[in-house]
């Protein structure tokens, strides 16, 4: 048997372990019901700029300001129900997809609370660096959100299967 062929030692003991979510509500998973907040929140905000770009509008400021304060505040109540998950499920701790999201989640955590602050010290920041903060952080949901899915639809992490009786 060629060494292509033989099973890996390290990633068999690491699908061993259990991925069942330890941050759950009657088996469902905290963190993944609550990252489509500020998933939307993200995305809002960059509508948001948008249409203040598009039409001078002052009202799209005070959204992109509240916007951007409820994806910041959301994502942090998220990432600490991820946080705990990958500290409490010994499975998830050791797969590396965990980490990049985890890695790619605390960047877009850092991207929006700096597009918060930006528009809250000065609401007229909004055109350029406001708008390129969103884009940044758009950008990363998605990244935070590939890796996210794939720990679920690859791994199985948080999943609970139950056999029908």
């Amino acid at each position: 048997m060629s060494e292509e062929n033989q099973p890996n030692p390290v990633d068999e003991a690491v699908e061993e372990k259990d991925v069942t979510s330890a941050v759950a509500v009657a088996g469902h998973p905290i963190h993944a019901m609550s990252v489509h907040f500020p998933i939307a929140f993200v995305i809002g905000t960059l509508g948001a700029d948008m249409l203040y770009w598009w039409t001078a509008d002052p009202f799209w400021v005070r959204v992109g300001i509240w916007s951007s304060g409820f994806a910041f505040v959301s994502g942090v109540a998220a990432g600490l129900a991820g946080t705990a998950e990958l500290l409490l499920v010994e499975g998830i701790r050791g797969r590396v997809a965990s980490w990049a999201h985890g890695v790619a989640a605390m960047m877009l955590l850092s991207v929006a609370g700096l597009n918060w602050g930006v528009r809250l010290a000065e609401p007229a920041a909004v055109l350029p660096h406001g708008l390129l903060l969103s884009v940044l952080a758009t950008g990363l949901t998605g990244l935070a959100g590939w890796h996210g899915g794939k720990l679920i639809f690859h791994h199985g992490i948080g999943l609970m299967v139950s056999s029908k009786d």
